[in-house]
């Protein structure tokens, strides 16, 4: 089965995401808006408790932390992705870093750009266009992160919630 790792922001980022997500991404109906802890894995059934402990001592050794959006941005030429950038941090480092290395210790496949995907798969001049537009929009939103999860994805191709860990020690 397929596993990943997210961090859900608030309803209100949550919101301003999709009302642009809806109109320029595929993926809208799959998977709210989040930041990427780890990509998407495949493992067995039997190997979820040792993932779910593990995910609990990640979370256990780090604290809640500010999360800052800031700007829209684009991975172009690299590929169409439209997103909102989320300031990097050494919290939000630390914890991607630690699910590369202590978990399944397998690289990422780019590297650490936090972000909140709002538009992608879109044609060059599709892109052109909408991001012309959008990275004029001031974004500013600032909030607490106390929590990550643990996705699972079903047999239509969306994420849903397996486990939440709460970041700190309890």
């Amino acid at each position: 089965m397929k596993y990943g790792v997210a961090i859900f922001p608030s309803k209100k980022l949550q919101d301003t995401a999709n009302s642009y997500r809806k109109r320029y991404d595929p993926h809208y109906a799959l998977i709210p808006p989040h930041i990427t802890l780890k990509n998407s894995f495949d493992i067995d059934d039997d190997q979820i408790k040792d993932v779910s402990n593990k995910l609990e001592h990640v979370a256990r050794n780090h604290e809640p932390f500010t999360l800052k959006v800031y700007k829209i941005s684009s991975f172009q030429p690299v590929n169409n992705v439209i997103y909102l950038k989320v300031e990097p941090s050494a919290e939000l480092e630390g914890l991607h870093k630690e699910m590369h290395t202590n978990f399944f210790g397998e690289d990422p496949e780019y590297s650490f750009v936090p972000h909140i995907t709002i538009a992608q798969k879109l044609s060059d001049d599709e892109h052109s266009d909408v991001y012309g537009s959008l990275r004029m929009l001031g974004v500013e939103h600032e909030e607490v992160i106390d929590r990550f999860h643990l996705l699972y994805q079903l047999e239509n191709g969306s994420w849903t919630v397996y486990e939440t860990f709460r970041l700190g020690k309890e």
